[in-house]
């Protein structure tokens, strides 16, 4: 009887032995029993006004959204990188880059020869020609030329504040270009410069407007992500990436939606 007891002791303590050798989440023999995970993408931040339709903007339901914004989104994710948005003011963007409150800048940049030595820029996506917007009863202005002395609304970082300054006018600050229109429809400035696009995009969205555009530039701005200088490595995937969507049709089918044509040239 005590024979038989010792040989049942000895054979558990084998099986216990063999039990406590494996490593968490092992069996016995060695194989892993926990099942792998994917590892999350690495985050890309991107700054954007949010307030320049139809580039970057919210929509009734309050979400961000715009042809900026869903480029951005496809970019980011063809790059294996997953978007987080950062809003901020127009004329703060540029030096929020700076300040490295995101990796890129998503809004409209216009591709300049400064800006390129301080920067890294993308190719250009988007490609616009500006337009000067006065009131509807204004017969004062039809050129550029026209601004001499004439007062306009422009963001102060932008491409369009420098070539009517260049002109003579004389500039107030605004944050944006629905802004610039409430001052052009209520007499408190004569004229604003803006992306064509822009324009066509407010007056379907409020046809009623008295505004009307009294002149169109000959030659199309380019206009690109901006990026810090020295981002080599996103600034490949970047361009890769819209590389990519103009050849398999994804960017067609964004430029399309927001402007029933292509844009990109």
């Amino acid at each position: 009887m005590k024979k038989i007891i010792r040989i049942t002791f000895t054979l558990t303590a084998v099986f216990t032995l063999a039990g406590c050798g494996a490593k968490e989440g092992q069996t016995a023999g060695g194989s892993s029993s926990a099942p792998t995970t994917k590892p999350a993408a690495a985050e890309i931040t991107i700054g954007t006004e949010g307030t320049y339709a139809p580039f970057t903007f919210h929509d009734k339901s309050g979400t961000l959204t715009g042809f900026d914004v869903e480029i951005a989104q496809e970019v980011a994710k063809r790059a294996g990188l997953t978007p987080r948005f950062v809003e901020t003011k127009w004329d703060g963007m540029i030096a929020g880059l700076d300040a490295k409150r995101y990796d890129m800048v998503a809004n409209e940049v216009a591709i300049r020869p400064d800006r390129l030595e301080k920067y890294d820029m993308s190719t250009p996506y988007i490609v616009s020609r500006a337009v000067l917007v006065v009131g509807a009863n204004n017969t004062d202005i039809k050129s550029l030329d026209d601004l001499k002395g004439k007062k306009v609304g422009q963001s102060l970082d932008s491409n369009y504040r420098k070539v009517a300054e260049d002109h003579g006018a004389v500039n107030t600050v605004v944050e944006g270009f629905n802004q610039a229109i409430d001052l052009v429809t209520s007499g408190r400035i004569d004229a604003t410069l803006n992306d064509s696009l822009s324009f066509l995009d407010l007056k379907k969205q409020r046809p009623d407007l008295p505004i009307k555009t009294v002149y169109e530039e000959p030659e199309a701005t380019s206009n690109a992500f901006l990026l810090r200088k020295g981002s080599t490595e996103l600034l490949g995937k970047v361009n890769k990436a819209l590389a990519d969507m103009k050849s398999d049709g994804t960017y067609l089918k964004i430029s399309q939606k927001w402007f029933n044509s292509d844009v990109s040239k």
